[in-house]
């Protein structure tokens, strides 16, 4: 892997393949570099694609303390290393990076989201708070594999399922990210749409949902195109906030192709 170094000196480790214009995808919690490699392959056909660690996951550093700038910051050195005319797809929590990076000020003309895990409305803000203080306690307390299946239980995963997962290999890998939860979640702040920062965001903007996910994901995603200036949604029929590469990758490639014309005539 390449590396570049951010703002604060953090080294943030990426992978690049493929050749054609440049694209950046931005994992959510819980992955690194490789989990996004099956993506990253099919959009290489048209495409140079640059996957990367984000700060304290794989092979990139870390730093404290945390703040959500350092990691907009992260993102911006990883785009600036890619090329020029850089396109950002955003998975979850990496979703909401890309739209608060975009906001504050990233240079992409082309943003794609899929479902960045804000709550729509009040109603579940006492809930993420106390899923929050939870959250800093497992950790604080050394908890790993708890915080990693509270993060599950949040996301809807069903309880036999991380039954499953706790005895499967990949388990492992999972608690070894446990820490990157907090960053995860100070991205998202007290959970609502934010709805006067995402105002600023400037790149024509994808915001992609899955036909089969929970209403309130995609009452919260509705909430974010009518936030983004320039943004328009689809949903991916038969398709839930797990994307199968093979789903998505035809969607992106068709939207960072058709509207890179239409951003370089208009």
């Amino acid at each position: 892997m390449d590396k570049t170094l951010s703002r604060d000196g953090t080294s943030i480790a990426y992978h690049r393949r493929g050749d054609g214009p440049p694209v950046v995808l931005v994992g959510g919690a819980l992955s690194a570099a490789a989990d996004d490699a099956p993506l990253a392959a099919l959009l290489a056909r048209r495409f140079t694609v640059v996957t990367y660690d984000r700060r304290g996951r794989g092979a990139s550093g870390d730093g404290a303390p945390y703040a959500p700038r350092r990691e907009m910051e992260d993102l911006a050195a990883v785009v600036a290393a890619a090329g020029e005319h850089v396109s950002v797809f955003g998975m979850r929590s990496g979703g909401a990076l890309a739209l608060e990076a975009c906001a504050a000020g990233l240079p992409v003309d082309l943003l794609a989201v899929h479902e960045p895990p804000y709550r729509p409305g009040p109603a579940g803000l006492p809930d993420r708070s106390r899923g929050t203080a939870l959250l800093h306690r497992l950790l604080a307390d050394g908890d790993r594999g708890g915080a990693v299946e509270l993060h599950l239980v949040r996301s809807g995963v069903p309880a036999a399922t991380i039954a499953r997962m706790r005895r499967a290999p990949l388990w492992g890998g999972l608690e070894a990210l446990a820490h990157t939860l907090a960053y995860d979640d100070a991205l998202l702040g007290d959970g609502s749409v934010p709805v006067g920062r995402l105002s600023a965001v400037r790149a024509r903007t994808l915001v992609l949902t899955g036909g089969f996910s929970a209403p309130e994901v995609q009452g919260a995603t509705l909430d974010v195109v009518a936030a983004v200036p320039r943004a328009r949604h689809r949903t991916l029929t038969g398709q839930t906030s797990e994307l199968a590469p093979h789903a998505i990758a035809p969607v992106l490639a068709d939207f960072f192709s058709r509207d890179r014309v239409l951003r370089d005539v208009s």
